[in-house]
């Protein structure tokens, strides 16, 4: 993820599915893609890297654990100044929060549904909860 000074932009990807091998193997041979195992406690999610980049551009999660109710398609997340100020008015303007915050060490995440359906995560880095 990137640092607080992004606030507005897209810092990270995720692609949250129920078979995360079988989309991860897809990727590294349609993209040529590498991986690296990401210990979710008790199974791996994986960090994607172009070929020789040290770097990861893009995150394939399995549905489960803290991602089981996260929708089956690429997830953009977006870093705001206040997470629970962009909840207030997301849905002031109606949308929803579809995925509850939560912490991730110090910073604090959420999905939330805009009014036309589509989704996005929001991201707060250093996140104090109010």
């Amino acid at each position: 993820m990137s640092d607080s000074g992004d606030v507005g932009k897209i810092v990270w990807t995720d692609l949250t599915v129920p078979d995360a091998e079988a989309v991860r193997d897809f990727y590294k041979r349609v993209v040529g893609w590498t991986h690296a195992e990401v210990d979710m406690g008790g199974y791996a999610d994986f960090s994607m890297m172009p070929p020789g980049a040290p770097h990861a551009v893009t995150g394939i999660c399995h549905a489960r654990g803290m991602n089981a109710d996260m929708p089956p398609q690429w997830l953009i997340y977006i870093m705001v100044a206040s997470l629970d100020q962009s909840i207030a008015e997301c849905e002031a303007l109606g949308g929803a929060v579809i995925v509850p915050p939560r912490d991730v060490g110090p910073d604090r995440l959420c999905v939330i549904r805009d009014p036309a359906g589509a989704v996005a995560a929001l991201y707060q880095r250093g996140a104090t909860p109010a």
